[in-house]
């Protein structure tokens, strides 16, 4: 195991050597998911330590509103180039502590780098307009301009499936727009963040504009409650979500949250394939993700082709060491998850479902598993699977198979597999959630696009540009008579 790796305070590195001797403050130890060896002790931050963050950040707010572009735009180059010259590193690292593959983790920090380079792009961008006012004799002469100013103090919240990018996709829009800011990692994978830190803590920034805190949910009460944030930026759980909102005040909340995202497959889809689409999206880091296919929705008339594709596909994966470049699909967060899912399929089955493939576990490694005539009510079709199972159904009317999409009561992306462009204009019309995905799966995310879900899938959307705009505020200048 590494020395004790020391939290980020104010753009400064705290650890046991200059912490002091506060008794309040403890040590976690980071462990490999895959066989439970410790990785790493990591120092965490209490309720002082977060006090001072949101006082650094806020004595930080003008400095940061006064960077010129070219310096965020310089920042945000020198993160990604640092990322870049540190890929194969920072992929071991999420492997170790999240349990993804290594190919998996290659593609993590690949997309990171995209958003700080899209960031510092975006970040000459935010403009501003000109608008007219003399739309009345009252207002005859009178005009406005308008631009888009920083919220101020932003607090992030991050999970532990996605541990770089999602606080990339945090990070590098606050600094694109002006805003300091703390983040909060999850504790059972900080180790990303604190690398991104380091290189942050390079990136000349004004002094306080940063912090990482890995902290328990009581020490970071401040980020949620604390007026001087204005902004809280939360990813995670649907309860975890929508409470902190309840507790946030005045302040913007932007949440990305849960879903249980379903994919149809229609008469004319290219089974090939969707199969094969579906497999990679309903499998890949171990089912692991908000927007993982967790229902599929086949025609009658394709169901039983596309089933026998799927479950070709999912017994062909191989299920182990992430480590491995050959490994397929590594080990769930921890071993009570794959227990949790056990316990939904025997529901599942005791109500009449079939497995088709998979449903079996040893530790946190769960098999990828397909299975059918799986009641409505059932937890594996109601809630968040949040693990590498995917359901199947047919159905016999595409509006059919669209009611019963939006029946769920989460709507972040759907997947449809379709020759049909009414189809395809159909589900971009009627389908609740935040993106449709043609001839592809919901799994599908492209870092630019907006993305964020409703329903209790969220409430705001990511993506660099998207992320800005929730995080700036319009100011506007009228000119109602003459200056001098």
């Amino acid at each position: 195991m590494s020395p004790a790796c020391g939290f980020i305070l104010a753009g400064r590195r705290i650890d046991a050597s200059n912490r002091g001797h506060n008794p309040a403050l403890a040590n976690v130890v980071v462990r490999d998911k895959f066989d439970g060896s410790p990785l790493a002790e990591v120092s965490l931050a209490g309720t002082e330590q977060v006090e001072q963050a949101i006082t650094a950040a806020a004595s930080a707010r003008e400095n940061m509103a006064r960077l010129p572009t070219w310096r965020r735009q310089q920042a945000l180059e020198f993160v990604a180039d640092g990322l870049r010259a540190r890929i194969e590193s920072i992929a071991e690292t999420l492997t170790g502590e999240v349990g993804k593959t290594l190919r998996e983790a290659r593609i993590e920090v690949a997309r990171a780098i995209e958003v700080f380079r899209t960031a510092a792009s975006e970040a000459a961008r935010i403009g501003g307009e000109v608008q007219p006012l003399d739309v009345n004799p009252r207002s005859e002469g009178m005009w406005c301009l308008w631009r888009r100013v920083p919220v101020g103090v932003c607090g992030f919240i991050t999970p532990f499936n996605f541990p770089l990018n999602l606080a990339a996709h945090k990070i590098a829009p606050a600094i694109a727009a002006g805003c300091p800011w703390i983040l909060k990692p999850a504790l059972n994978a900080p180790l990303a963040a604190l690398q991104l830190g380091e290189l942050l803590m390079q990136a000349d920034l004004p002094t306080g504009a940063f912090s990482i805190l890995p902290c328990t949910h009581d020490a970071a009460a401040p980020l949620i409650e604390d007026d001087r944030i204005a902004l809280l930026s939360f990813t995670g759980s649907p309860a975890a979500g929508w409470a902190l909102r309840a507790r946030a005040g005045r302040k913007r909340v932007a949440l990305e949250l849960g879903g249980n995202a379903a994919c149809i497959v229609d008469v004319d889809a290219d089974l090939e394939r969707a199969a094969a689409r579906i497999a990679a999206g309903a499998f890949g880091t171990a089912g692991q993700s908000c927007i993982s296919v967790q229902r599929v929705l086949a025609h009658r008339s394709v169901y039983g082709p596309l089933r026998d594709r799927l479950v070709a596909l999912t017994r062909g994966l191989r299920v182990g060491n992430p480590r491995d470049e050959a490994t397929d699909v590594g080990p769930m967060i921890a071993p009570d998850q794959a227990e949790r899912l056990s316990a939904w399929i025997a529901e599942a089955l005791a109500a009449g479902a079939r497995v088709l493939c998979g449903g079996t576990h040893e530790r946190s490694l769960f098999a990828p598993t397909l299975i059918e005539n799986v009641p409505q009510g059932a937890r594996l079709t109601c809630d968040e699977v949040f693990g590498p199972i995917a359901v199947l159904e047919a159905y016999d009317d595409f509006t059919e198979a669209m009611q019963r999409v939006n029946a769920s009561r989460f709507g972040l992306q759907a997947g449809i597999f379709t020759g049909s462009l009414p189809h395809a204009l159909q589900a971009h019309r009627e389908l609740h959630v935040g993106a449709v995905v043609l001839n592809d799966v919901p799994t599908t995310r492209v870092d630019a696009m907006p993305y964020g879900g409703v329903k209790e899938s969220g409430a705001g959307r990511e993506g660099v540009r998207f992320a800005i705009e929730e995080m700036t505020e319009l100011r506007t200048l009228v000119f109602g008579g003459p200056v001098a």
